[in-house]
């Protein structure tokens, strides 16, 4: 299934190819024209790879213990930090922020960690350093999303570009009312994935793990 943010491009790209193929043989040799057509493919089937949108199974574990609260991660990816931090733009607190990289080869849907209600959002304008350089966390283009959960936990999650994405989608809202595993943005190309947690929260995952946005369970807070 190909995701709604690469329709449109896919459509333009793919009448731009063919249209290049259709030039290319009238003005190169057999072998020129065979190795351009291959690259032109390649290119294209890369792009159908990069905007897919597999089908998951999603449930919130939390209907049936009211005690806990179990964080998935918001992306697929690679875990590529782990630490404690204070967070300066809303919690104002310290924080264990868990960063997940993307590169270009993972599902770039941005998913909803836990359920609940969308208290913040904010975009903010920045530079295109390497999504997995510490700086990057605050100096990219990043945006910043809260949500206030069932058990009154402030969860905060940034999308934030890298050196080769440069566009961020976000779709979540104030004030709306959430589901885990719903989709709340999406990130073009390689980028990165920050989420802030309480520091009492039993951690699941550790640096260089593989995870699953919206399946893999990365932590537990207990009420």
């Amino acid at each position: 299934m190909i995701h709604r943010e690469g329709t449109s491009l896919l459509s333009y790209t793919l009448m731009i190819i063919l249209l290049l193929i259709f030039i290319f043989f009238f003005i190169f040799s057999s072998v020129i024209f065979f190795l351009l057509s291959i690259f032109l493919v390649v290119f294209y089937v890369f792009l159908i790879f990069f905007f897919r949108n597999p089908k998951k199974f999603f449930y919130d574990e939390n209907f049936y213990d009211k005690k806990k609260e179990i964080i998935v991660s918001p992306a697929d990816g690679k875990i590529v930090e782990i630490q404690n931090i204070f967070e300066t733009e809303f919690l104002k607190n310290k924080c264990i922020c868990i960063s997940i990289f993307m590169s270009p080869f993972d599902v770039h849907v941005n998913r909803y960690p836990v359920s609940g209600k969308v208290i913040y959002t904010k975009y903010h304008t920045g530079k295109y350093f390497i999504a997995w350089l510490k700086k990057s966390s605050l100096e990219n283009e990043h945006t910043t999303i809260v949500v206030e959960t069932n058990n009154k936990n402030k969860i905060l999650f940034r999308q934030i570009a890298g050196f080769l994405a440069r566009r961020i989608i976000l779709y979540a809202k104030k004030n709306s009312v959430i589901k885990k595993g719903e989709e709340f943005g999406f990130i073009k190309f390689g980028s990165r994935i920050d989420i802030f947690l309480p520091l009492n929260s039993l951690i699941l995952v550790k640096k260089g793990e593989k995870v699953s946005g919206g399946e893999t369970e990365i932590s537990i807070i207990r009420s």
